[in-house]
């Protein structure tokens, strides 16, 4: 795995105060502010550009540009910044489940963090989307675990480990994963696939999300969701790349590329 970054800069970016250690308390409220400051989105494979997975490209992109990333990139650098602090941190691999059937073979796409810490095994995950972790979960399968938003639990089916978040009384899984450590060169491998791969969803749409202390903020194309605890979705057609720009800049606070053709793609999005 790669080394480590800018940790002030990578603190003022999230908005995160005081020194962090290598503690639960401080995994735990780094993984809530990292998610609430920089977002999930695939504009650079929407527009064709390559997904850099190294050090330097991630911090530049996710730190200094104002831009955000989808897993590879968010669990990447946050593995670099818990690495700097002190942690002990490998990286693991998943196969989405979400909105998908519990028996569906998938490929692995996913990224996730395991943490090493007092004796116990802990993960984390700031990548994935509209419906990430707010936090860190136990290694221990089968117990409901708080987080900063609804619970999640890990369970143990048919040899594989699967994460899942409690949704309007029904447990649901959002991957399915095991315990080894995954090499660099398989995300790169995975990166690829998911950033070029012509079927592929990050190519052919618009994805985005957002998770602050109080609400779930998503993107999807031309369709804008903002959910909150106990409530209804809010959901919000947009017509044009006007109000996609817009509402990527003021909701997602992204600082989007320049690009000659970002606004013919975000026009040509699907409704």
């Amino acid at each position: 795995m790669q080394g480590s970054v800018d940790l002030e800069a990578y603190l003022r970016r999230i908005d995160w105060q005081g020194t962090p250690v290598a503690n639960l308390v401080t995994l735990r409220s780094l993984a809530i502010a990292h998610v609430n400051a920089i977002p999930f989105e695939n504009l650079d494979p929407l527009l064709g550009l390559p997904v850099d997975l190294g050090l330097a490209a991630l911090e530049r992109k996710l730190v200094h540009d104002g831009r955000g990333g989808y897993c590879f990139e968010q669990n990447l650098l946050f593995a670099a910044v818990l690495r700097t602090i002190g942690f002990e941190v490998s990286g693991l691999i998943a196969r989405v489940l979400w909105h998908r059937p519990e028996d569906a073979i998938t490929a692995q796409t996913h990224m996730l963090l395991r943490v090493e810490m007092d004796g116990e095994t802990w993960l984390t995950d700031v990548g994935f989307g509209g419906q990430v972790l707010t936090g860190a979960l136990r290694l221990q399968p089968d117990i409901e675990q708080a987080t900063g938003h609804e619970p999640f639990r890990l369970v143990v089916r048919e040899g594989d480990w699967r994460m899942q978040s409690l949704i309007h009384g029904q447990w649901l899984s959002l991957y399915r994963f095991d315990l080894r450590p995954c090499p660099l060169i398989d995300y790169v491998v995975a990166n690829h696939y998911v950033s070029t791969y012509p079927e592929s969803h990050f190519v052919g749409n618009l994805i985005a999300a957002r998770t602050t202390p109080d609400r779930r903020l998503s993107m999807l194309n031309r369709e804008f969701t903002v959910r909150r605890m106990d409530r209804e979705p809010e959901r919000h057609t947009l017509r044009d790349s006007a109000a996609i720009r817009r509402v990527l800049e003021e909701e997602f606070l992204l600082r989007l590329p320049v690009h000659a053709d970002l606004d013919r793609r975000l026009d040509a999005l699907p409704d």
